[in-house]
């Protein structure tokens, strides 16, 4: 009997493999969908908006399916050259996948945003299931009622609701896209989960044991690079990374008095960074200016936010 999600033809059961694409405005749960799909984490999450900076590609594996989960930045209404370069990651996506996943939350009300999100997917012309995020966080009711309100927003080929941190209905929620996929090999070997480079998801580990601490002082003047991460011996990497900010006077925000605040930030870090690379860490960061960096297009690609 063929896998939940896979199609015979005759005797023969068709592998299938493709792209879903995780849309939905800032804030909304796309990264810990992703993480929950994958079952590894591989995207930060934060409460803060705009958290998610690039495009990260997380591969979800099944018997006779393969399916490579995209996860974009949140489409908002761009204030800086950073905020109008996630929006271009986010529509170029949207036009490369089989199917999009468009997530809206079950405790906020639906807003010009999302309305605006679903102008943008109607356009697009691509297969869109719609889910309802976050039902963890309130009652039966009020799923029932988003659920209503997110029909009227469009027509889409699947309503779902889910609750990523509860686990719930995520498995399904596969089910229906890898439906959707065509029959194709798979893209990545068995057993990756993201085509993450290492020292990316590093710098994203620690941006968000950052954002942690630094609540809404300064998180979207943020940037992390790693510097240089070798082994110092066969259980102990070393890893030296820098945190840029945009004006003198974050850099004092970071460090904190005495250098608290970034301890706080490294032990966070490094607790992180040790489960994902399943070896010991000596994690060495410093704090560095760089200028109204969020404007500069030649300093976004040096700090990470570049195109496609």
């Amino acid at each position: 009997m063929p896998e939940r999600g896979a199609t015979t033809d005759g005797d023969r059961t068709l592998f299938r493999s493709g792209f879903a694409c995780i849309v939905g405005r800032p804030n909304v749960g796309k990264s810990t969908l992703l993480n929950a799909m994958v079952g590894r984490k591989i995207a930060i999450t934060s409460d803060h908006p705009q958290t998610t900076r690039h495009v990260i590609r997380g591969v979800v594996h099944r018997p006779e399916a393969q399916l490579v989960v995209v996860d974009t930045p949140g489409l908002h209404k761009p204030r800086t050259a950073l905020g109008a370069r996630l929006n271009e990651l986010a529509r170029a996506t949207l036009a490369e996948v089989d199917v999009v996943v468009f997530c809206i939350p079950a405790d906020q009300k639906i807003g010009p945003g999302d309305r605006f999100l679903a102008d943008e997917l109607r356009r697009a012309k691509t297969p869109v299931v719609a889910v309802v995020t976050k039902t963890d966080r309130v009652s039966k009711v009020r799923i029932a009622e988003q659920l209503l309100a997110v029909a009227d927003l469009g027509e889409w080929a699947e309503i779902v609701p889910v609750s990523a941190v509860a686990d719930y209905q995520v498995d399904l929620l596969t089910d229906l896209l890898v439906a959707r996929l065509p029959e194709g090999r798979p893209y990545f070997p068995d057993g990756t989960l993201t085509d993450e480079p290492e020292q990316v998801l590093v710098a994203e580990l620690i941006r968000e044991a950052a954002l942690a601490h630094l609540r809404d002082e300064l998180p979207h003047s943020l940037a992390v690079v790693v510097e240089e991460m070798r082994p110092r011996r066969d259980d102990l990497i070393d890893i030296q990374a820098i945190l840029y900010v945009e004006r003198a006077s974050q850099k004092g925000i970071v460090i904190g008095v005495g250098g608290e605040r970034l301890r706080e930030v490294g032990s966070r870090a490094r607790r992180q960074i040790e489960a994902l690379l399943g070896s010991h860490v000596y994690l060495d960061l410093r704090v560095k200016v760089a200028q109204d960096w969020q404007q500069d297009p030649t300093q976004l690609h040096r700090l990470g936010v570049s195109s496609l």
